[in-house]
């Protein structure tokens, strides 16, 4: 294991490579409008590809003997597998239908995983200039300053944030409203902020209550926002109930009040 002045480079570094990539991100995203006729398509992937790029050259020059995982390049290469290695695991823009639409939940996630648990997390949204940082076993801040999850103990108070996922066969829509159609039974309200990163995040500083997904992308979504809200009193857990497993493609996160009932709703909904 890293120790501390190591994991604090690691951190450094990482909130480096993000504020680069974000403002890319920002240029992007405010100079969309003229090209939106070219197919927002190209726009989003040279986004992608440009932040993806200097993340990793980035953590590369600093880090050369660690190994990466990223959105775009795990596309291109084949899925890469998660070893004890020091891993970097990088979505360089979380929220890419928000971006073409201009909404603001967009950011940058950059995660590492050290002996395959998550250590460091960066996410960053440079729309709303809000950087949320943390390192295992050493808190989690926003924008510098400490972060912690609700303390809303009770089910029908809580503020649920899902997402309905990429799918829109007739079956995945189907269970996904049904879900959504039982659930909202049970909480208070629902959001769908269209960012995985960032909905952990909204859990770790208490901006929401509950928040769960089946089906993301990859480790990319969660690697970051896993060290954050778990940092800031979270838990993570699989929407059954079982462990959270990182390369699962499935997460649920509350405050540890709720996770039980949490829990229990969603068994009931399966």
């Amino acid at each position: 294991m890293a120790n501390t002045s190591e994991v604090e480079e690691f951190l450094a570094v990482a909130v480096d490579a993000a504020k680069q990539a974000g403002e890319i991100i920002r240029n992007g995203f405010h100079q969309k409008k003229q090209v939106e006729h070219k197919g927002s398509v190209d726009l989003v992937t040279e986004t992608d590809k440009a932040c993806e790029t200097l993340i990793f050259n980035h953590l590369k020059q600093h880090f050369p003997t660690h190994k990466f995982i990223g959105e775009e390049t795990t596309a291109a290469c084949g899925a890469s597998e998660l070893t004890d290695e020091p891993t970097w695991i990088v979505d360089p823009l979380d929220g890419t239908t928000n971006f073409v639409h201009g909404f603001p939940f967009v950011c940058v996630s950059i995660g590492l995983t050290i002996g395959k648990i998550p250590t460091v997390g960066v996410v960053y949204n440079p729309i709303m200039n809000e950087l949320f940082t943390g390192i295992r076993g050493k808190g989690a801040f926003l924008n510098g300053n400490p972060i912690k999850v609700s303390s809303q103990d009770e089910l029908v108070k809580a503020l649920l944030v899902t997402e309905a996922g990429t799918k829109r066969d007739k079956l995945n829509v189907d269970s996904c409203t049904n879900r959504i159609n039982k659930l909202l039974f049970k909480v208070r309200s629902l959001r769908m902020s269209g960012s995985c990163a960032l909905n952990l995040c909204g859990i770790a500083c208490g901006r929401i209550d509950l928040c769960y997904e089946l089906g993301f992308g990859g480790p990319w979504d969660v690697a970051a926002g896993a060290v954050i809200a778990q940092e800031a009193g979270g838990v993570l857990f699989d929407p059954s109930g079982k462990e959270f497993d990182i390369t699962s493609q499935r997460v649920a996160a509350s405050n540890p009040l709720l996770k039980e009932a949490f829990i229990e709703a969603l068994k009931q909904i399966e």
